[in-house]
Parts: structure tokens; C-alpha cells; sequence
């Protein structure tokens, strides 16, 4: 199964050797490139101080974590979640290094991030993809035209949400229908299909709330272009809205 979880944190600070803490897991599944309703979150107590800094990013103060969950008492569910996952990362080495210093403070050890999920980092993609521009989450979305209006202060769970959407708009060339011959996966690995015989195809028609984010996508791209799609208005698709 391809299987990516996108994943966020926000801790008490960005040293991992001054002992700061994860204090925030935002992590959203992804199956076969589709967003599904499975997700991971929560607050947890980091029995430490907040640095002033880590506090003006995310807004979480040590008084709303006083009663939340120790890391211990969450591992479990978070290692089920990710297992054999692709981790899907902004900054992959910082959060990481955050939970894999989380895993090692407990008793016995589970090991390390990496023996449970593969990872993958979206800001080394966008560093070779865009080279010399800014490619922090928020200059991706405006790049990639992806909404973050909403995103006032930093948060595991809609910073995830938001690289879920970075992640596939990044991908979106990479896969390819092995019709008949050779392909290569997004993995890298080539493989061969096997040819099948005349199938029946189900119509799947599109839900509203699909309809109505695909018209939001002509709009974007109208804007952006100064002129709309050349597919708007072929077989019923909607103009855009005058920009």
C-alpha cells in the first residue's frame, strides 16, 4: 500500500542538546495519494519551561500543557501510526532529532523514527526544486498556490494540513499509468504491467465538495494567470469568477 503520514511538531525550544522538548504531534494520513480521515494529534506535558522565542512561534503555554499526556503515555499510538509509513517532513532533521531524543529518554528504548517509518524531507525537495528562492512552508504554499491565509501562528496539526497539500502539489508529476509497459514508481523503482484484458470501468462522479474545490483551483489559476483555463467551459465545467 502507498501509505505516506505527513507530520508535524512544535517543542519548547530548537535545541535539542539544551534537554527541549516536543510538546505538539500533527500527523495526517495519505493513501494512494488521497487524504483519508486518519490522523494523529495531541498536546503533550514537557516537564520543562517554554523558551520566550518557541512561545511567540506557536502560542502553547506551559499553563494549557499542565494536564496533558507525557510523551510515554503516547508513544504507543503514535509508533502504530506511523509503522511503515513514509514520513512526509519539512525540516526533517529538526523533528526528527526532536522525537528521536523523546524516544530515547524512555525505558526500554523503541529506537529510533527511522526503524518504524521511512522519511521523507519536503525542504530538500524544494531546495533542489527551487534553488536560491526561500522555501519555508509558507513560501511554498504561496508558490504552489495553496491557501495558508489562515495561519496566524505555528500548529502541528494545520502545518501538517497545509504540507499534505505542499506535498502533493510537489509530487503531482512524479506518478504515471503503467499501461502496457514499464513505469516508474515515486519510489524510483521500475516496474512492468501486466496486460489485462477488456474491464468494465465504474463512473465515479465527482462529490460537491470535490466540484466546488475544483472551481476554487480554475479561480486560483485565473488569478494567478491574468485569463482563464483553456478547459474552462468545456463539457459544462463553470467559468471562473471575474478576478
Amino acid at each position: 500500500m502507498n501509505r505516506q503520514v505527513v507530520l508535524d511538531t512544535e517543542t519548547t525550544g530548537l535545541e535539542v542538546a539544551a534537554g527541549h522538548r516536543v510538546i505538539e504531534i500533527g500527523a495526517i494520513e495519505i493513501v494512494a495519494r488521497r487524504r483519508t480521515e486518519r490522523r494523529f494529534h495531541c498536546y503533550l506535558n514537557p516537564e520543562r519551561a517554554i523558551d520566550e522565542g518557541a512561545l511567540r512561534v506557536h502560542g502553547i503555554t506551559t499553563e494549557f500543557l499542565a494536564d496533558k499526556p507525557r510523551f510515554a503515555e503516547v508513544v504507543g499510538e503514535f509508533l502504530d501510526f506511523i509503522r511503515g509509513a513514509e514520513l512526509v517532513i519539512h525540516n526533517a532533521a529538526f523533528d526528527v532529532a526532536m522525537l528521536d531524543a523523546e524516544l530515547a529518554r524512555l525505558v526500554p528504548s523503541p529506537g529510533r523514527i527511522a526503524d518504524h517509518a521511512s522519511i521523507i524531507d519536503t525542504l530538500a525537495m524544494a531546495r533542489q526544486r527551487y534553488p536560491g528562492q526561500r522555501n519555508r512552508l509558507d513560501d511554498l504554499c504561496k508558490r504552489l498556490d495553496i491557501d495558508a491565509s489562515q495561519r496566524r501562528l505555528h500548529g502541528a496539526l494545520p502545518d501538517a494540513s497545509l504540507l499534505a497539500e505542499v506535498w502533493l502539489a510537489m509530487t503531482a508529476g512524479q506518478t504515471a499509468l503503467a499501461l502496457g509497459g514499464a513505469s516508474e514508481s515515486e519510489s524510483g523503482v521500475i516496474s512492468r504491467a501486466r496486460p489485462i484484458g477488456p474491464v468494465r470501468l465504474r463512473v465515479q462522479h465527482a462529490a460537491d465538495v470535490e466540484r466546488a474545490a475544483h472551481q476554487a483551483r480554475l479561480r486560483a489559476i485565473e488569478k494567478r494567470c491574468g485569463r482563464p483555463p483553456l478547459w474552462s467551459g468545456i463539457r459544462g465545467e463553470e467559468s471562473s469568477a471575474p478576478v
